[in-house]
C-alpha cells in the first residue's frame, strides 16, 4: 500500500469528510511524461517517467497535457476529481471499503487515466475544428478514466460481496450510477446523464450500439476511453503475471472462470495458466474488433506526442511475444516479477487467494 507523509488537508463531500493527499516532492516531466528513458519499473507508465501508483504524479502529468492543448482549461474539477478518487481506493471515503481488487486496482485506474490525457491531448491537435472535444469535454474524459472502474468498490449496504471482484459483471452500471451522482457535486451537472452513457465504452455489459448520445464527439470520446482502458493495461510491464495471479482470482470470485451449469460448474478459466493460454487469441479478438474496428484506431492519436510511435503497441506486441516463448516452452518460471499490489489494505491479496479457494470448494461440492 503506497503511504504518504506529510500534512492532509480535509475536502466535504455530501457523503461525509474525506483526507485528501498531501503534495509531494517528485515534479513530474514537462512534457507529461512522454520522453522515453532507463529501464521500464514496474510502477511507472510506458514511458518509464511517471509512477503510475502515485496520484499526485498522475494529476500533474495530466495537468500539463490538458494545460498543453487547453491553455484555459479550468482544472478545480480535475484536482477534485484525484482527490476523490485517492479517499474512495484507500477506503477513506465514508460509505465505501476501499479497492480490494487484485488486478483492477489503484496503479491499474492511475495508467488508464494517463494513457486517456495522452489520448485527449493527441486527439486534439489532430482533428478538424468541427471534431474537437473543447476543454470541459476533455476534463469529463479525465474524470471518466479516473472513476472508470469505481463499480468494482463495495459499498457499506454491499453485505452479500466479500470482494469487489464479485460485481465483475455489473460493475459499469454500478460506475455509471456513481457518476450521476458524483459530477454534480464537482460542478459538473450536465455531464451526468452522457458520462453514465460513455462510462460503458470501457466494459462488456452493453453494446455499443446501445450507447445513446445526442453528440457524436461524446462517442469519440468513448472511443478514446475504451482505447485508453485496454491499451494501458495490455501495455503493463507485469501484465503477463498479473493475468496468470490476479485477474484469474477476480474472474473466479466474479463468476467467469466458471460458473454453475446444469451438469455441474461450466469451466471458462482452469487455471491462470489455462487464462495465459488463451490470452494471445484475446488480445488478438481485442485489437481487430475492439482497438481497431469499433474503436476507429484511436491509439493512433498518441504517436503525434512520440515522434511517429506508439509505446503503448510495442509494449503490448513485447508482451505477446513473450508469451508465446513461454507457452512454447511451458516454462511458466519466465514469468517471475510479482509487482506490488496498490490496495488499500496490504493483505488484501492474501485474502482474495482464500476467497478463491472457498469459491472452488463451494462449486465443486454443489456438483
Amino acid at each position: 500500500m503506497h503511504r504518504v507523509v506529510g500534512a492532509a488537508r480535509t475536502l466535504t463531500l455530501d457523503s461525509g469528510a474525506m483526507t485528501a493527499f498531501p503534495p509531494e516532492r517528485f515534479r513530474a516531466p514537462a512534457d507529461g511524461g512522454v520522453g522515453m528513458g532507463g529501464i521500464r519499473r514496474s510502477d511507472f507508465d510506458i514511458t518509464n517517467t511517471v509512477r503510475v501508483s502515485s496520484p499526485q504524479e498522475v494529476l500533474r502529468a495530466t495537468e500539463q497535457l490538458l494545460v498543453s492543448s487547453w491553455p484555459h482549461v479550468v482544472l478545480a474539477p480535475v484536482e477534485r476529481a484525484f482527490a476523490d478518487f485517492d479517499a474512495l481506493f484507500a477506503g477513506r471515503m465514508p460509505g465505501y471499503a476501499g479497492v480490494d481488487t487484485v488486478y483492477h486496482d489503484r496503479q491499474h485506474t492511475l495508467d488508464v487515466t494517463l494513457a486517456m490525457a495522452r489520448l485527449l491531448a493527441g486527439y486534439e491537435r489532430q482533428v478538424d475544428a468541427l471534431w474537437k472535444l473543447e476543454a470541459e469535454r476533455a476534463v469529463l474524459g479525465v474524470i471518466l478514466a479516473l472513476f472508470h472502474d469505481v463499480g468494482y468498490l463495495r459499498r457499506s449496504s454491499d453485505r452479500e460481496q466479500a470482494n469487489g471482484a464479485e460485481f465483475t459483471r455489473n460493475h459499469v452500471s454500478r460506475g455509471a450510477e456513481f457518476l450521476q451522482h458524483y459530477l454534480p457535486q464537482i460542478g459538473l451537472p450536465g455531464w451526468a446523464d452522457v458520462a453514465a452513457q460513455i462510462i460503458h465504452f470501457t466494459g462488456y455489459e452493453r453494446p455499443f450500439s446501445e450507447i445513446v448520445t445526442t453528440d457524436p464527439r461524446d462517442v469519440r470520446l468513448g472511443h478514446l476511453l475504451g482505447t485508453a482502458d485496454m491499451i494501458a493495461q495490455l501495455a503493463d510491464r507485469c501484465y503477463l503475471e498479473k493475468c496468470r495471479d490476479r485477474l484469474y482470482p477476480e474472474f473466479v470470485l466474479g463468476g467467469v472462470a466458471l460458473s454453475a451449469g446444469g451438469d455441474g460448474p461450466e469451466v471458462r478459466y482452469a487455471s491462470g495458466l489455462d487464462l495465459l493460454r488463451q490470452t494471445p487469441g484475446f488480445v488478438s479478438n481485442t485489437r481487430v474488433t475492439r482497438l481497431d474496428r469499433d474503436f476507429d484506431r484511436a491509439y493512433r492519436y498518441l504517436e503525434i506526442l512520440f515522434e511517429g510511435r506508439n509505446p503503448y503497441l510495442e509494449s503490448i506486441d513485447r508482451n505477446m511475444q513473450y508469451l508465446e516463448q513461454v507457452l512454447r516452452s511451458e516454462s511458466w518460471r519466465m514469468l517471475r516479477r510479482n509487482p506490488p499490489l496498490h490496495a488499500a489494505d496490504p493483505e488484501t491479496l492474501g485474502r482474495v487467494r482464500s476467497l478463491m479457494l472457498g469459491y472452488f470448494k463451494k462449486a465443486w461440492l454443489q456438483d
